[in-house]
């Protein structure tokens, strides 16, 4: 299916931010809260409220699937209106959502394949991977499921639903007009973890991706100690944005399927040794400010030097974790920018 783009010549600008700015303005009425139950409904209106209106950008969508070893993957591609005169380059993206939630619609992935498409001038496909149940302890709510579909939706099935994209695009190259050999893979959150390990299994099997583009990414089941710069900067966040060890454990359980001892690096790529990382290709690894998921991505970040692996690690000042689902935020347009970058340097 095709949407009708609107129309527009351009992305629009966007300007740096100021550290202190709308987010942790509106994050200031909701300090001391533990959890929503206890913020008042004005308060938490305002802090969902859209930060500005999505940018106009002209460009080309549809929705396609894949095939992968647990069947269809649907996928969303999002392409410049523009002919080129050569091929582009792509990104297969990846939302959040804990492994259990999220989906094309969410401004994570919408807004962020629209805004590095037309920045990059590049093909953006987003990927629908399967979801885990939700765990009893949270509501054991069932994830969606494609038309009969019955089985569990464990590790490693989100991951391969996300190689099997990857496998895709590149196999579609001459259709949507890219280069094979530049095509990238990114995620947000629990995103960013899918696409940081099915990188390092593409990679082992000799099918690296040309860069990976990771957004304050889940890499390690638990959350090393954060360092005294990051425990100031996580002192005062709300309850309801922290991910505590408890939590960690819960969610990364559910994605596993199994004790949280028994992952792997194919799981976690924050487990592995730096002869499994040394395969894995140029990184990009941008953090929130005030996000626990912080301290782990600090982590791998130098584990990769360690590996040798080239890393670019970024902080993004003044938000809290998924700052790519605010709409309108300023922050978010720098980090699609960011992204961008890495894809016109393919």
């Amino acid at each position: 299916m095709t949407t009708p783009p609107p129309t527009a010549p351009a992305a629009e600008p966007f300007a740096p931010t100021d550290p202190r700015g709308e987010m942790l303005r509106r994050l200031e009425a909701l300090r001391g809260a533990s959890s929503w139950d206890e913020v008042p409904a004005a308060a938490r209106e305002a802090w969902e409220r859209p930060y500005g209106p999505a940018e106009r950008l002209d460009l080309r969508i549809e929705n396609r699937e894949a095939r992968g070893p647990h069947g269809i993957v649907p996928l969303r591609v999002y392409s410049p209106a523009a002919r080129s005169r050569r091929p582009r380059a792509a990104l297969v993206w990846c939302h959040g959502g804990s492994f259990q939630h999220g989906d094309l619609d969410m401004p994570e992935a919408h807004e962020t394949a629209r805004r590095v498409a037309a920045r990059a001038d590049a093909v953006v496909v987003s990927v629908d991977y399967r979801l885990c149940d939700e765990p009893a302890e949270t509501g054991g709510a069932p994830a969606r499921r494609l038309p009969g579909e019955t089985f569990t939706v464990h590790a490693p099935i989100p991951g391969d639903d996300v190689m099997a994209a990857v496998r895709w695009t590149r196999s579609m190259a001459r259709l949507l007009g890219i280069d094979p050999g530049r095509v990238a893979l990114g995620g947000a959150s629990a995103g960013g973890n899918l696409a940081a390990s099915a990188s390092l299994r593409l990679a082992e099997q000799g099918e690296s991706p040309a860069a990976s583009l990771l957004m304050y990414p889940v890499t390690h089941p638990l959350n090393p100690e954060p360092t005294a710069e990051e425990a100031a900067a996580l002192a005062d966040v709300p309850g309801m944005f922290r991910f505590p060890p408890e939590s960690m454990r819960l969610m990364a359980e559910t994605y596993l399927g199994r004790p949280l001892e028994e992952a792997t690096a194919h799981e976690f790529p924050g487990l592995g040794t730096p002869a499994q990382l040394a395969v894995l290709p140029r990184t990009y690894l941008e953090v929130d400010e005030h996000d626990d998921l912080r301290c782990g991505a600090r982590r791998y970040a130098e584990q990769l030097t360690e590996a040798g692996v080239e890393v670019e690690h970024v902080v993004r000042r003044g938000v809290t974790h998924g700052h790519l689902n605010k709409l309108g935020l300023p922050q978010a347009a720098e980090s699609c920018e960011a992204m961008a970058q890495i894809l016109r340097e393919l």
